[in-house]
Order: C-alpha cells, then structure tokens, then sequence
C-alpha cells in the first residue's frame, strides 16, 4: 500500500512516498480504507524526532474512511463510514483503528470534513470539561483561536456551555473566522496586550478558564488573565518551554489550578472513553449544522511536504487535511 515515511529525522524535506505492508487487524481493532488523515503538529515532532530506524516511523494520528474489515459481531459493517483517533500509520492506504475509538461519520459530512475532528475535538473537548470543567456562562480565554483545536474549543464552549468566549489571533482573517463561530471578543495578540483587554471585558475580574497553547512567553499575561479560583491548561508551548523565573506562591494567592495535558500519548483507554463521549455529545449537533468541523486546505498524499510547510507557517484555518 501507498504511504508517507521519512528518510531520516528533520524537515519537510524528510517526507517521502513509499510503499508498506498493509497492517493487519487484531481482535478488537478495524481495517479502515483511508480516504483522509488530518494533519497535526504531533505528526511535525514525529517527523523531527530522533530514531536509529526512521523506516518504522508512523506519521498520522486521526483518519477518515471506510471499513475494509471488521469482527463478525463488530456494530462496524464493511463499508460503514467512520472516523477515529490511530496510534500512527494514518498517512497510509489503509489504518488499524481500535473499535472503541471509531465514530460513524454523520451522514450529512464528508470523509474530508470527518478527518478534521477526531483529534482537534477531543482535545478541545478534553481541556474544556475533563480538565478545565467548564460550566454554564463561565468565561474562557482560547489562545490560537484560529487553530484546529481553537475553532473547535469555540465551538463547542458556545454550544455545551453557552460559555463567554474570548480568543486571541494574529490577524483579522482570523479574528473575523473566529467572531463568526461564536467568539465573543477576539484580541489581536500582535496589536493589543491580551491580558489588559481580558481585564477590561470581565471588570477587573480575570477568566475562569485559560486553554494556553503558547506556554513561556505567555506567562505573566495568562497569570493576570486568570481569576481567582480559575483553571489554566497548558496544551502546547509554541511560545517556549522555558521561563526565566516564576513565584510559585502567586498560584497560591488565586487559587489557579494549572493543568498540562497531551491526547496522543494518553492510554487507549482513554482515548476510547473520550471518542465515545465526544461523539454522544455532538453528533446531533454535527448533523444540524450547529458545530462544524472547519476545514482551511486539502492537500494530495503526494503533496505531503507542502502540507506540513504550510502548517509550520501557521497559516491554517482550521485543519489541514491530506487526501487519497
């Protein structure tokens, strides 16, 4: 079968077209005929990673298509279609993807748009009510508003919780996408200091909820966005993993709760649970147009190079997604 590998650790320019085995199924897991894998920055520290057997790397976490095989007493018929989180192989022909993972894709998508939610949903279902335990009209502050999981977290803060949404962008593209998926205040990071205009929206107050994807140069601002008794979630350090110094004490003093999180590295067990929770949720809401997955781009399996290039210059939308 088709699928991308690497020649070695490194850049864009380490992606190639080769050929594998298709994988086998074992008990408990499906045969997916890939027609779409979504593209994540878990696949580009994949990519960079260092390893003595680059031939057995597996780039691709969450897929689209169609089942080629299943149990006989499986609830997934071949030919159903599904969508799901895989532990890699998603950039290939074919996929095994754990039953328990797999979520039938509303009828009303497509397999491109079914490929823009297993990873972005989850994790934004994750850090809002697993982890941040968003409630009915709290306040929450999304960073990378315009990300996969930032127009997800909007989404789903606006239609779950009815939350008031504040999310941070760089440009007013994306502020303008964001406005017109529920934000109700949107910050240009590059023209405005976050933190003030958070203060200003909630009266001095501070947000209930922060889902921090930047990290270290983010820091003293997220701390002044934050209220008292508030939750912060770091998910990714796109701004640095380092700071300089930090008094711990200041946690104390509001009462924050900071949570650091991560969905690909997490056990199948959970990944199971949340797959199925998240598709109870929202699947209504999928089918009636209320929550949307949002697609910036396709690109070819055989454009793959590009694909990454064009998400490590964050110029993305919404997903990127490869296609067969």
């Amino acid at each position: 079968m088709k699928a991308i590998g690497i020649k070695q650790p490194g850049g864009s320019n380490q992606l190639q077209l080769i050929e594998r085995d298709k994988p086998k199924r074992s008990k408990g897991d499906l045969l997916i005929k890939v027609e779409a894998a979504g593209v994540n920055r878990t696949d580009i520290l994949t990519r960079e990673r260092d390893t003595d057997t680059p031939e057995n790397v597996r780039l691709g976490v969450e897929v689209a298509g169609t089942v080629a095989e299943s149990q006989a007493d499986s609830v997934f018929k071949v030919g159903d279609r599904v969508m799901g989180l895989v532990n890699g192989g998603g950039y290939s022909e074919y996929a095994v993807l754990p039953e328990n993972r797999a979520m039938k894709i509303p009828d009303t998508l497509s397999f491109v748009e079914g490929a823009a939610i297993p990873e972005v949903f989850a994790t934004a279902y994750q850090t809002l009510f697993w982890i941040g335990r968003l409630e009915e009209n709290e306040s929450v502050l999304i960073h990378a508003g315009a990300s996969g999981v930032g127009t997800a977290a909007i989404q789903l803060a606006k239609q779950l919780k009815n939350a008031h949404v504040i999310v941070t962008a760089g440009s007013q593209e994306k502020l303008d996408f964001c406005k017109n998926l529920g934000a109700d205040v949107v910050i240009n990071y590059k023209e405005d200091s976050f933190d003030d205009v958070v203060l200003k929206e909630t009266n001095g107050r501070g947000v209930d909820l922060i889902l921090d994807f930047v990290g270290a140069s983010y820091w003293e601002k997220n701390y002044r966005s934050a209220a008292v008794d508030s939750r912060w979630v770091l998910i990714g350090t796109l701004g640095g993993s380092k700071i300089e110094s930090f008094e711990i004490f200041s946690l104390m003093q509001k009462r924050i709760q900071l949570t650091g999180t991560g969905l690909t590295p997490r056990s199948d067990e959970y990944k199971a649970k949340l797959s199925q929770e998240l598709i109870d949720r929202t699947k209504s809401l999928f089918e009636s147009g209320s929550i949307k997955p949002i697609v910036d781009t396709t690109f070819t399996f055989e454009n793959v190079k590009s694909a990454h290039d064009y998400m490590e210059a964050d110029k993305n939308i919404g997903k990127i997604i490869l296609t067969l």
